[in-house]
């Protein structure tokens, strides 16, 4: 028996239909995801901070991990002691961007929000404002590349299997683990990329900093 794979055009993959309004206002998925990361952001900052226990539990011991993990593995190794002052804006900006790179595991989504270049790029520009050009869009393509990446490679496994899959049951085994395996190296992607782009924001603001002095 013949096996036919057909695997979707790249459009298909990265393009999603308006779901609501029109132009520049039109919302499709990738906007609803955006929003959902955000909104995600908000949420998980304002249950760790509605209490405030001098002991942390739950949500706040992670809240607390995260701004740990951005003062003494960002900040404090790119800045110093004098870009402290950009702790919330560092810490918003690396859990946004790790919730917009996660949903491409979620099922029923599976896409990273920051796999659409117009997201990256406006994150780059609001940390560079007046900065030259070539620092935000490199640290822009840096993001929306491996994302992309990613996204089309758990496609391409998933149909793959599926294929397969109809096939033989067997056929699809060893395809089938090797998507598994992929989307955990994806969780690990989603982390490292999102830790780059706070990591690289902050060394960049540094040297601004330096160059005002």
């Amino acid at each position: 028996m013949t096996l036919a794979l057909e695997f979707p055009p790249l459009s298909r993959l990265v393009e999603w239909k308006t779901l609501f309004f029109s132009g520049p206002l039109a919302v499709n998925k990738v906007v609803l995801i955006m929003w959902m990361a955000a909104v995600g952001t908000f949420v998980f900052f304002w249950m760790a901070g509605r209490r405030g226990s001098l002991v942390p539990t739950g949500v706040q011991n992670a809240a607390e991990s995260v701004m740990d993990f951005i003062h003494n593995g960002v900040i404090l190794q790119t800045m110093g002691t004098e870009g402290l002052f950009w702790a919330p804006f560092l810490t918003t900006v690396f859990c946004f961007i790790l919730l917009g790179n996660i949903f491409e595991i979620v099922p029923l989504v599976q896409m990273p929000a920051n796999a659409r270049m117009a997201i990256p790029f406006f994150l780059a520009l609001i940390a560079f404002v007046s900065d030259i050009f070539v620092r935000p869009f490199a640290l822009a393509v840096r993001l929306f590349a491996n994302m992309l990446a990613g996204h089309l490679l758990l496609a391409t496994f998933a149909i793959l299997t599926g294929a397969l899959f109809r096939a033989t049951i067997v056929g699809a085994a060893v395809p089938g683990a090797l998507l598994v395996a992929l989307t955990g190296f994806e969780v690990l992607v989603s982390v490292l990329q999102a830790f780059i782009f706070t990591m690289l924001t902050a060394v960049f603001i540094g040297l601004a900093q330096q160059t005002e002095h």
